[in-house]
Formats: structure tokens, C-alpha cells, sequence
């Protein structure tokens, strides 16, 4: 084994095919890992520090246990120091609150059950109060791109630690955008599932009824796999539910927020500029886009800090503030306490609770078979600049993420280009709970290097019919129905089994609807040599003007073919022939 065996940013995937290989083994692995720690430790990433005295019992463990068994066997992983691991200690970033875990949090437990490893405990903004990463008496967490920058919090540490190549994944926590903003920041996914689908039990809480357990990963697949893991309720957990993912499609539209939007802070500019272009890129992508006026969300957020919810933060550290004078940071006991307002009333927070409610019914509503893009933060700051004024530039960042939990939404942030140099952009992609899954598969479709392209399908490879294998079998996934433009004619050709030729018609036309696939465009040669003549694949007109690749049918072999137009597409067609035969 040599050092440079080790990649440097590290991933599931690479670690996995390097073990399978015998290019390095876990012990290795994390001997790499310390080393990293040590060369970083003016970055504050660390609480508990990856150490070997630590790590070996887990190290011992996976010689029992087969990598081909074990999905994450040998994978390390970083845990934000507000969750907790049986035998380390927990702070949540107070040395005064600190105490030795008496046992795994349920998500860690689960993690380790499928063969990861545990290196250490993540910095945060203390009690997890914060988005910048700068109030902890740990030191503030650098970014690990430009230090001179926040690093996003609270799950400061966590992001740092995957950034730097000393975790494969981390587990970070996310009220108000603490799994995402850092994620923004560091060019990584940062997943935030439904609230309770992954239990909550062994973590500190901020607020309990919505804190959530997040992911921050290099890869989106790598977070689908620790999704799979630590998904379902635990029996202990009076906050976690049963949330499966939902059906996997595409979202039927794509929702980006009507008129203009806030950027903030130095670069204001530049992140204004990647969003206009992520916009643009999403705009000309050939899905369905729509605008909606986002304000609603902006409302719920602000009743998260400025308004009467805020007092749940106050209702689960009160005792410990009380008790324990000059053990905050000032600027986390000044946001604890705001809950503590004479004003904030049982009869304000019912007010509040039914505004919500109403808010959260009509963002179902729009969110329905839909996802919502928004920039995950509108800009960023130095440190400095933090220093100078805590209050604002925190509240800042949280602008587009602040809303999320409250209307209990599901979130995912991924990178969508550069704002600067070694200065990520991101956006987020929200949903309702039960369309995850749809969300994830929009995450999927925006990966930069899996590039796709929509193909319309008329036949035997819609979604039900014989031919479905082929295209999930090429990595397709279904999109949307659509109609084409009414300039088309169907054909029922004369072929066994039966197939439909679509016509572009240079007289008389009709609509004639289809299904959008989206399907990589590496797959796109192998799918396009497999069909037979006189099919192929030229460019649909679709009813609402866009035009996609498609199965097209030469005019000639329409002679002997029924004209099936009238019927409007397959589906149709293949009814009336079932009728007919009985």
C-alpha cells in the first residue's frame, strides 16, 4: 500500500473497489485519516479527534465480517458532536455540557451494523444554533476551500471533514438548513430526508418535533446508500414514522420561485450569476418548469426564530442555561433565550401552528408531483465579517432553507456550478415526503457528469407495456405524460407482435400521446441501434412547443398500416383490441 492508494477525496464506491482490490485495507485507510486530522487541526474540524485507540474496536470487528455481506464494510464516517457514539463523549459544542454516551444513536447503530467505521465527532455552532460555523469554543470551522470563508453550520465540522478527505460521509443535523448550507458551501450533497424517517433517538436536540439527521456526501449514490440503511422508525422513537420513499420517477414539474430573488453578503453578484445560470440550464433541460411565488415559505421561516417557535429551543436547554451560567457562547444564549419573550404566549404559538398549518396545505397543493429549485444560500461571508455582526449575517443565511422542516418538506442540496473560484454554488431541491424518491431522481437528472436527454416513447416502451425492461434496463426512468403537437398520425403497424409507427403529417394531423423518459446519454447509442426498421429516432414536437427525441416511423410503411389516429395513442388502441378479441 502506498499513500497515494488512498483517494483523497473519498467515496463508497472508490474505497470499496480499493478494498475488493487489496490496494489498502481499513486500517490503512484510517491511518490515512488521523494523519489528515493532524495536518488540518487550524481548521477546527474536530471535537473528538479520529484516534487509533478509538477506531480499533471497529477496525476488529470487520475482520468477521465479509465486504460482499456488508454494504458499508469498511467505510468511515464522521459524526457531528450533538449525536452520540456509545463510550465517546458528547458535547454539542459546550465542554460544560459534556458526558460520556452510554449507547450508539439509533442511525449510528444501524451504520455501524452494516460495517462502517466511526473516526470521530464533528465541530457544529454550539447546540447546533447557528448556519455560519463560527460559535464554538472549539475554534471556528474553516472552509476547506477558502479558510478565510465560513464553513456553514452548524454542521460545520461534519462538511470540513468530507471536504478534506477525512470521512467518506458524515452525519450532520438539520433544523433550519444545518445540513444543507454547508453542503452549498463545499460543493457536496447534503440530504435531508422527511422528517422522522430516520430516527432521531441519541441526538441533542434543538428543536425535537423537527430536528433532523442529514447526510453530506461527495456523491448522490453514496447518500442513497446510507439512506437505505437508517430509513424506519425505531420503536423508541416517539418522533419517527414510517416514511417510505415513494414511487422512483421524475417529477412531473420542475418549480423555480417567481420574480426576483435576495443575494447577500461580498459575492452577492457572483451567486446572483449561478443562479441565473443554473436557472437557464434547468429552463433549457426540456422538462416542465413553472413559477410560483415563493413569499409563503419566506413567512413560515420567519416564524421559526422571529415568532413563538422559537420558545421550543428555549424548552429543551432552559435547565442547562439556568444552571450554568457563562457556559454559552453569548450570541447562542441571546438566540436561546428570544424564546423565553414574555409575548410569546401559548395563544401566539397556537396562532402560529394554525398559520403554518394553512401554509403547509397550500405548498402541498403546488408541490404535488412537483419539486421546487431554489438556491440553497443567496451568498456568503468571511469570518470576519461574522464576527462584526453574528446576528444578521447568520439570520442571512437561512433565507431559503429556514422554511423547510416546519412545512415538513424534504430536501436535497446538490452542487450546480461556481459562483468564484473554489467558491461552490448550490441549489436545493424540495418535495413533499411522500414523492422523495421523485426528488431524488431530479437529483439524479442534475448531476453534472450524468449528463441525459428525454426520449419520447408512443408503444410497447411505455411504463406497463413489454418493452418497460429495456428502458429501465439502459438506466431510463419515466418523466411525464405529454401529447405531441397536432401534426401527427398513429399508425397500427403490421408486425408481430403489433407495434406503432408515428407519423409526422404533412396534411391533416393530431396530438397523440406519449411518455418523456429520461435516459443517459451514454445508453442512448446501445437503445438507438436496437430498433428495428422502419422505426427510428428523429425529433417530436410536442403540444407545448418543446421538441425531444423520439420513435418515428418511416412514411412508407404507413401504406400497409391501419390508421389509428382517431383513438389518440397505444393505450387506446391496445384497449379496443382487447375488447374486441373477447
Amino acid at each position: 500500500m502506498t499513500v497515494n492508494a488512498i483517494p483523497e477525496l473519498m467515496s463508497i464506491s472508490a474505497l470499496r473497489t480499493g478494498y475488493l482490490r487489496g490496494s489498502f485495507t481499513p486500517a490503512e485507510v484510517v491511518e490515512s485519516i488521523i494523519e489528515r486530522a493532524k495536518d488540518t487541526e487550524d481548521y477546527h474540524v474536530w471535537i473528538t479527534p479520529p484516534s487509533r485507540e478509538r477506531i480499533t474496536t471497529y477496525l476488529e470487528k470487520l475482520q468477521h465480517l465479509s465486504i460482499t455481506e456488508y454494504p458499508l464494510w469498511g467505510i468511515p464516517f464522521a459524526i457531528k458532536d450533538n449525536i452520540e457514539v456509545q463510550g465517546w463523549p458528547v458535547t454539542a459544542g459546550c465542554p460544560e455540557f459534556s458526558s460520556d454516551s452510554e449507547q450508539h444513536a439509533v442511525v449510528v447503530e444501524r451504520l455501524i451494523a452494516a460495517g462502517a467505521i466511526p473516526v470521530g465527532k464533528t465541530n457544529l455552532d454550539q447546540f447546533a444554533t447557528g448556519l455560519v460555523g463560527t460559535r464554538s469554543p472549539y475554534g471556528e470551522t474553516r472552509n476547506a476551500l477558502r479558510p478565510e470563508l465560513i464553513s456553514g453550520g452548524s454542521s460545520s465540522g461534519s462538511a470540513v471533514a468530507v471536504a478534506l478527505g477525512q470521512a467518506a460521509f458524515s452525519l450532520g443535523t438539520d433544523t433550519a438548513g444545518s445540513g444543507r448550507i454547508p453542503a452549498a458551501l463545499h460543493g457536496l450533497v447534503g440530504y435531508k430526508p422527511a422528517v422522522g424517517a430516520w430516527p432521531s433517538t441519541g441526538l441533542v436536540p434543538a428543536c425535537r418535533s423537527i430536528d433532523c439527521i442529514t447526510v453530506f456526501t461527495h456523491h448522490l449514490e453514496d447518500a442513497i446508500s446510507v439512506d437505505r440503511i437508517v430509513r424506519g422508525p425505531h420503536a423508541e422513537d416517539a418522533f419517527s414514522k414510517t416514511r417510505p420513499l415513494g414511487p422512483t420517477r421524475a417529477p412531473a414539474k420542475w418549480l423555480l420561485p417567481k420574480g426576483e430573488l435576495t443575494f447577500f453578503g461580498p459575492f452577492a453578484e457572483a451567486y446572483e450569476t449561478a443562479w441565473q445560470t443554473a436557472k437557464q440550464a434547468l429552463l433549457q433541460s426540456g422538462v416542465h418548469v413553472e413559477e410560483v411565488d415563493i413569499s409563503m415559505l419566506q413567512e413560515a421561516a420567519a416564524l421559526l426564530y422571529e415568532g413563538p417557535l422559537v420558545a421550543e429551543r428555549w424548552a429543551e436547554l432552559e435547565m442547562f442555561v439556568e444552571q450554568h451560567p457563562g457556559a454559552l457562547f453569548p450570541v447562542t444564549e441571546k438566540v436561546l433565550r428570544t424564546g423565553s419573550k414574555e409575548t410569546f404566549t401559548a395563544a401566539a404559538l397556537f396562532r402560529a401552528q394554525h398559520r403554518l398549518a394553512e401554509i403547509r396545505r397550500s405548498t402541498a397543493e403546488w408541490l404535488h408531483n412537483a419539486v421546487l429549485v431554489l438556491p440553497t444560500c443567496g451568498g456568503t461571508w468571511t469570518r470576519e465579517q461574522v464576527q462584526q455582526d453574528p446576528i444578521q449575517t447568520n439570520s442571512h443565511m437561512g433565507l431559503y432553507t429556514n422554511h423547510c422542516n416546519l412545512l415538513d418538506l424534504s430536501a436535497i442540496a446538490v452542487p450546480a456550478g461556481k459562483a468564484a473560484d473554489d467558491m461552490p454554488f448550490g441549489i436545493t431541491l424540495f418535495t413533499l415526503p411522500e414523492q422523495e424518491a421523485s426528488m431524488v431522481e431530479a437529483a439524479r437528472i442534475l448531476e453534472p457528469h450524468h449528463k441525459r436527454l428525454l426520449v419520447a416513447v408512443c408503444g410497447l416502451h411505455m411504463r406497463g407495456m413489454s418493452l418497460e425492461p429495456q428502458m429501465t434496463g439502459l438506466g431510463a426512468f419515466f418523466v411525464e405524460e405529454t401529447r405531441t403537437a397536432p401534426e401527427y398520425r398513429l399508425y397500427k403497424l403490421n408486425t408481430s407482435p403489433a407495434k406503432p409507427g408515428l407519423v409526422h403529417s404533412l396534411e391533416e394531423g393530431t396530438s397523440i400521446d406519449l411518455e418523456l423518459w429520461s435516459m443517459p446519454l451514454s445508453s442512448f447509442g446501445l437503445f438507438t441501434a436496437a430498433i428495428p426498421a422502419p422505426l427510428g429516432i428523429g425529433k417530436i414536437q410536442l403540444q407545448d412547443g418543446r421538441v425531444v427525441s423520439g420513435f418515428i416511423c418511416e412514411a412508407s410503411a404507413a401504406q400497409d398500416a391501419v390508421d389509428m389516429s382517431h383513438l389518440g395513442g397505444w393505450r387506446n388502441i391496445v384497449s379496443v383490441d382487447a375488447v374486441g378479441t373477447k
